[in-house]
């Protein structure tokens, strides 16, 4: 609707137009500060500018009133406008609030280490980047999903020494002297206990078979990765390996040093990452040759941009931020334009359960397992509650509030307003169909108002998309929930006079709630 305030206001005025929705509706459903712009080049007051453009915008159909107010300039849309928007809808369902662009994005995120199960702050990086690809994808993108996975390094031969060790103390008489750094937690015992049924009792005998156990153990825990991505509705276009993109590495070095990124200092090579914002110049060689981790982020980045996409997106854990200066500088230095890349950050979750910090996981060691609290709360709670927040702030819940079967609880509480109005239908003996063509008029003051907020999704879903602020969209379904609850109980529907111009209200007002949260990876209930 915005939009088409918009296009209105450029037929009469070519400038800039900023067009805004005021937080009192009693203004009106927009506004415009274009006067002021105006005043300097018509040397005249914004008050006598915004009078004289209200006098010409009044003659427009779309507005039912235009009313200048101190520069200002406010808009209120005419029910046959809201009207016919809501037609339009309703009879095109699957094109609500959709769009087309040419841009194509490539989006990264999750990639956490194949080393064990998610825990819950991954899962905060996994429904954020889940649903900017739902929205992106509605809105038109051309957007592919890409998980990076972690299997070259210590931390995958970490993997296999403890499965090995476990092996050791559990199924052998043999020695067992644990390091200072390993994997704990029970996963890695019962990985034990899978690799003696695979392999027989005698790969923890010989630690030759580290190796064999790290590749092994890596690939299960990918399959569970997997599938605690898959309960939360969650899956990947592409999954790159990081141990394969290193056959690249010395001819990725070789175009880094031909571009004058790199030095030799204390036998190691060094990126100038400072030239370019870092703080410092950081190791990519070490002195044993060995390539840092950096290196590995290098080389998965310049395959990245190979593949030519407009815009890359990549979603981090909030402790990765030191790694964005360095990651561009060494974009900039393969000859890419840095700016096309985007990190967006994902702060760590605090849990409560009843008022008290949610206890570890045993199986996991020394954190909370996404898979736990999706059994406990179910996916669509878990989605919602991380979705209320933006990514980069501090997030802590209580999985109780999320269990109540009340308002309390704003899933169940939006959950209820789409199910009431699938009852208002069945009560009625009607479907949609029946009441689509009905015209929109004399609407009381709370009917009107539910009636453009439902329209307002499209806005909220570019808004949200554009800012990286998903929380918008949990923010307006719970706002069009208690809008709906209150035009319900304010009044009879099933036998009033105005009985099909209120279900083809509430008929849009679902279809939004429908599509909100179906972006957010939310199937609406029908009945509660």
């Amino acid at each position: 609707m915005k939009k088409k305030v918009y296009e209105t206001l450029k037929k009469e005025i070519d400038v800039d137009i900023v067009v805004e929705r005021p937080k009192d509706i009693s203004f009106g459903h927009f506004a415009t500060p274009v006067a002021f712009s105006l005043a300097k080049t018509l040397r005249k007051s914004p008050i006598i500018i915004a009078k004289e453009l209200s006098k010409k915008l009044e003659s427009y159909d779309i507005f039912s009133s235009v009313e200048p107010l101190k520069g200002y300039i406010n808009f209120r849309l005419s029910e046959t406008f809201l009207d016919n928007e809501a037609t339009i809808a309703l009879k095109n369902e699957n094109n609500f609030a959709k769009g087309k662009r040419d841009e194509s994005i490539l989006l990264e995120y999750v990639s956490a280490n194949p080393t064990g199960p998610l825990h819950i702050g991954h899962a905060r990086g996994a429904v954020f980047g889940d649903t900017l690809y739902r929205v992106a994808k509605h809105l038109g993108y051309k957007i592919d999903t890409e998980y990076y996975v972690n299997d070259a390094g210590n931390q995958i031969y970490l993997l296999g020494l403890s499965v090995y060790l476990s092996g050791r103390e559990q199924f052998t008489d043999l020695k067992v002297k644990w390091p200072d750094e390993y994997y704990k937690g029970e996963y890695i015992n019962d990985l034990a206990k899978d690799a003696r049924e695979f392999f027989g009792i005698e790969i923890f005998e010989d630690e030759k078979n580290i190796e064999k156990l790290s590749s092994w153990a890596k690939d299960k825990m990918l399959e569970l990765i997997k599938s605690n991505l898959k309960e939360c509705g969650i899956e990947f276009d592409n999954f790159v390996s990081e141990k394969e993109l290193y056959k690249k590495w010395d001819e990725i070095f070789e175009k880094l040093r031909s571009n004058n990124a790199l030095y030799e200092k204390d036998g190691k090579w060094w990126l100038r990452s400072s030239e370019f914002g870092d703080e410092k110049d950081r190791v990519v060689v070490r002195e044993d040759k060995r390539a840092t981790y950096l290196a590995g982020d290098i080389i998965y980045h310049n395959d990245k941009f190979e593949r030519g996409y407009d815009r890359y997106i990549n979603i981090w854990g909030a402790d990765h931020h030191g790694y964005i200066a360095r990651v561009k500088a060494a974009i900039k230095f393969l000859g890419y334009d840095e700016n096309r890349l985007e990190v967006l950050l994902s702060q760590m979750v605090s849990l409560l359960k009843g008022g008290e910090p949610y206890k570890m996981s045993k199986r996991a060691g020394n954190f909370i397992l996404m898979s736990d609290i999706v059994k406990e709360i179910g996916s669509d709670a878990l989605r919602f509650v991380f979705l209320t927040k933006k990514s980069d702030t501090h997030l802590e819940f209580d999985i109780e509030t999320l269990k109540a079967n009340d308002n309390s609880n704003p899933i169940y509480y939006i959950n209820y307003a789409h199910a009431r109005v699938n009852q208002l239908f069945k009560k009625s003996k009607k479907e949609v169909e029946d009441i689509v063509e009905v015209k929109l008029e004399g609407l009381n003051e709370s009917t009107k108002a539910l009636l453009f907020y439902a329209l307002l999704l499209p806005e909220v879903i570019e808004d949200a998309f554009s800012q990286r602020a998903l929380q918008k969209l949990s923010e307006y379904l719970k706002n069009l929930a208690a809008l709906l609850h209150k035009t319900y109980n304010e009044q009879k529907v099933i036998g009033s006079k105005d009985e099909d111009k209120l279900l083809k209200v509430f008929a849009l007002s679902a279809l939004s709630i429908r599509v909100g949260l179906r972006l957010m990876g939310i199937k609406a209930k029908d009945k509660m």
